[in-house]
């Protein structure tokens, strides 16, 4: 395989559930206080407002895309809307590239992107499996995939070529 694609979205089940909840929820009781005769109520408007920031937080959060490329150049990826340009990492960069199972809430305190500041990071959106790469410098990147076998053979493929050079 010459060249990897993905896009992971936060989709789980679980998390739309608990997202309908939350937003019927604020859906309910900002209904309630347009239904109430007193228009100028501190409740009121807390109440609108809180329906207004759940509604940025749940547009945030489907908005979020961990997207992963591999070719010949190296490892590009993208946390929007977090990360608007792709980060690249180069084939020549990297000690180490391989795929991995790994424990995200005991290694890393969960999904999103996670090791901000230090020498170990990780970009996941969703499950146990991972591309890590060992950089030159000594920092260590963990980037979530759902298919990990694609993602090995192609880093198989442009590992190999560099070291015949």
């Amino acid at each position: 395989m010459r060249f990897f694609k993905e896009t992971q979205r936060f989709d789980q089940w679980w998390l739309h559930l608990l997202n309908l909840i939350v937003l019927g929820i604020s859906v309910f009781s900002t209904y309630k206080a347009f239904a109430t005769k007193n228009l100028d109520t501190p409740e009121r408007n807390i109440l609108i407002l809180t329906f207004i920031t759940v509604l940025i937080v749940l547009g945030v959060v489907y908005s979020i895309r961990l997207t992963t490329q591999i070719d010949e150049k190296g490892i590009h990826f993208r946390f929007f809307p977090f990360q608007i340009n792709y980060k690249v990492i180069l084939w020549t960069d990297m000690d180490k590239c391989y795929t991995k199972t790994y424990s995200p809430i005991k290694e890393f305190g969960g999904w999103g992107y996670r090791g901000i500041g230090r020498k170990k990071k990780a970009y996941n959106i969703r499950g146990n499996k991972g591309i890590q790469i060992a950089l030159k410098t000594g920092n260590m990147l963990l980037i979530g995939t759902q298919r990990p076998k694609e993602a090995q053979q192609t880093i198989n493929r442009y590992l190999k070529e560099d070291e015949r050079i």
